[in-house]
């Protein structure tokens, strides 16, 4: 271990929140992350769900250096071929329906507030519905409709944001109805309070089509298409924020497409950048047309950058050429025939949910009460550290105790293989300690 850099770690950096890891980190490849004592460790959250081919891929540091050898930056009006190209193959091959305009940014953040301002200025509205569980960035817009994350002493957020229950099969705010019932009935309740407080200046609901930080929540499809037509009826746009679920990682080229359902702006970015900072946003050529006319501005040092473009390029095509999206089913169901395995044999496993190799494992103290296993789930997790795996776990109280799960689309079966017993070694050592512990 490099103790002065560990030291130095402690005098000069601002502690920024979330977990944070007892050494420092030196290399990465594949599903494989190493710390500064040499030990290994399979990444399961692929980074900050970024990492979609795996971690260093040879492509993405071929793409790197193709750019060093022509250009990493312009002046942000020197539009550079490669930007053209990337927003071309995002057009042909992945877009849904009419949209394919697309501006190229840096991280999700920054795509949903482009994304906001977007549906604001077409719109000429300001008011947002957005979904309870959701996160869509740390930025002023963005985390005034994000409702995972901490809101608490960072002043007046935006106003004009309204929310709607998010659908919650496991833990449904309706009790007695089916998981369609009481997703629409949700939302049928959000709409008419919507309707009653609305000054009638509606910009846009925005959602994650997969409610990733909120517990790995899948909506019903009926849900998704009920959502397209609440826009319409209020002349809203509908926004999908495809952050985790674009290029494949849920098993379908995107969440527009598995619950078929096209929106009128997409923003997409972890996935796209494959462990490099890129965010698309993209529309119709009717609404980018409309915004042109505006004068439309989001004009920062680094949109349009030639290095990011290269890398996203290089990401869609080892998806493509390996076929990425059909494994992320393979391999996602492998995955979750062994965590089902898992909730056979351990009452504490509450639920398993979600798409292709974006999965939670939800963490109670039995499945009758469905009491949320805060104390479990943190233990369990380092214990997994412990034993060389990586993953994230939600312990909001209100959000239950929920593992994300989710590899780089790359993973193998031994790996998988790997992971899950780690898993159920971590997890039968804390029960068994626990267990101990209430004896005593």
């Amino acid at each position: 271990m490099n103790q002065s850099l560990l030291d130095a770690s402690k005098e000069y950096l601002v502690r920024y929140g979330g977990d944070v890891f007892p050494a420092l980190f030196t290399s990465a490849s594949g599903t494989i992350v190493r710390d500064s004592d040499g030990r290994e460790y399979l990444d399961f959250t692929s980074g900050q769900m970024c990492a979609t081919i795996g971690h260093n891929h040879p492509a993405i540091v071929q793409a790197v250096n193709r750019a060093g050898k022509k250009a990493f930056h312009f002046f942000s009006g020197m539009i550079p071929e490669v930007v053209v190209e990337l927003a071309q193959t995002l057009a042909r091959e992945w877009l849904p329906g009419e949209i394919k305009r697309s501006v190229f940014v840096n991280t999700g953040s920054e795509a949903t507030e482009v994304a906001l301002r977007m549906a604001k200025m077409y719109t000429g509205g300001y008011e947002i519905l957005a979904l309870g569980g959701s996160w869509h960035g740390i930025t002023a817009g963005a985390s005034s409709v994000s409702m995972a994350s901490d809101r608490k002493g960072y002043g007046v957020p935006i106003p004009g944001v309204f929310i709607i229950p998010e659908p919650n099969s496991y833990r449904p705010y309706i009790s007695g109805a089916s998981e369609e019932e009481a997703a629409l009935a949700n939302l049928e309740l959000a709409l008419k309070m919507f309707d009653m407080q609305s000054t009638g200046r509606g910009a846009a609901i925005i959602v994650e089509p997969v409610i990733s930080a909120g517990g790995v929540l899948v909506p019903p499809k009926s849900f998704m298409h009920a959502l397209r037509r609440a826009a319409n009826d209020r002349g809203m746009l509908l926004i999908f924020d495809e952050a985790q679920t674009a290029f494949g990682r849920i098993g379908a080229r995107t969440g527009s497409e598995y619950f078929d359902v096209v929106p009128d702006i997409m923003t997409m970015s972890k996935t796209l950048g494959g462990g490099l900072p890129l965010a698309a946003v993209s529309t119709t050529a009717e609404i980018e047309d409309d915004l042109f006319a505006k004068k439309f501005a989001f004009y920062t040092s680094h949109v349009s950058d030639p290095l990011m473009a290269e890398v996203g390029l290089a990401v869609l095509d080892v998806i493509r050429k390996q076929d990425l999206v059909a494994r992320a089913i393979e391999m996602g169901g492998y995955l979750r025939s062994r965590l089902d395995d898992l909730g056979q044999r351990y009452e504490v496993i509450g639920d398993i949910r979600g798409l292709g190799l974006l999965l939670g494992v939800e963490l109670v103290t039995d499945r009758a009460s469905r009491t949320p296993a805060h104390h479990l789930g943190a233990m369990t997790s380092q214990k997994c550290f412990e034993n060389g795996l990586s993953m994230n776990i939600r312990r909001r109280p209100e959000r239950g105790s929920v593992w994300r799960i989710a590899p780089p689309l790359t993973v193998s079966r031994g790996e998988i293989d790997q992971a899950v017993d780690i898993l159920e070694k971590a997890l039968r050592s804390s029960l068994d300690e626990i267990a101990a512990s209430r004896a005593s």
